[in-house]
């Protein structure tokens, strides 16, 4: 079921939404080679703890997953997709590292993601972050009263497909709300004028994820969580939070 919040419960979004676009400034800008993936986790932890603010990403134990999670935000390294779990790896020069944080404040949940290159950077990981970034734009420009949600995957799916990379099947984004994952989903593919018409109140989280070599093959990790494409490319995820109002797309994770 799909919960349309008041305007008042939108602002209230944007406070928990607000402390997830802290952290992962923070983690950012602490990504350095030779910094490790458990003192960026570290330093988004600090965040949310000043900020009165719970991870919803700690503990969390979906169907698929074989333990809980064990850490505030993945850090997901090069040919990682999603959900890598932070550990003693140190960041080395020309490292795509994909950020994903989450925060619940008063009740209210945030989600967003960044990719970013640390050091120095290669063309083909810079075109890969860029277009991501424009898939998430375009799916956000599609996110109004009166359009699908086919419309948002078609938007996101027509700019990874148009510039040759691949999209893992079943992974996409979702509703936000009082909890991290709600409905409903939000594919990064799909069909124009289909799917469930978007409301003023609906608070989507939008997230792109893209594969450099075009292919779209993925397989879970050992650890069960960590998801890597299957050639060995690299991958970059961005994702944000986004309210359907009348007014227009109203983005809740940005700064």
């Amino acid at each position: 079921m799909v919960e349309l919040k008041t305007d008042e419960s939108i602002d209230a979004m944007r406070a928990a939404g607000r402390v997830v676009a802290q952290a992962l400034t923070a983690a950012r800008d602490a990504a350095a080679v030779g910094v490790s993936l458990l003192e960026l986790n570290a330093i988004a932890h600090d965040v949310l703890r000043a900020a009165g603010a719970t991870s919803p990403f700690l503990g969390y134990r979906p169907a698929f997953a074989p333990t809980p999670y064990p850490a505030v935000l993945c850090a997901s390294v090069n040919d990682a997709i999603v959900h890598g779990i932070p550990d003693g790896y140190r960041l080395r020069d020309g490292d795509l590292l994909s950020l994903d944080f989450g925060a619940e404040l008063g009740g209210w949940a945030g989600d967003s993601a960044i990719s970013l290159i640390v050091g120095t950077p290669r063309p083909e990981d810079v075109r890969l972050i860029e277009t991501a970034q424009g898939a998430l734009e375009a799916g956000i420009a599609a996110a109004v009263v009166g359009n699908r949600i086919g419309d948002i995957a078609h938007a996101v799916g027509t700019v990874c497909r148009t510039a040759g990379y691949g999209i893992p099947d079943g992974y996409g984004g979702h509703g936000v709300g009082r909890h991290m994952h709600e409905d409903p989903a939000v594919p990064n593919e799909g069909r124009p004028g289909r799917g469930m018409p978007l409301r003023h109140g609906m608070v989507l989280a939008i997230e792109p994820m893209l594969l450099g070599s075009g292919r779209d093959g993925y397989h879970t990790a050992r650890d069960g969580w960590t998801l890597r494409t299957n050639d060995g490319c690299r991958a970059a995820h961005v994702e944000h939070t986004v309210a359907i109002t009348d007014t227009g797309p109203r983005v809740l994770t940005a700064l």
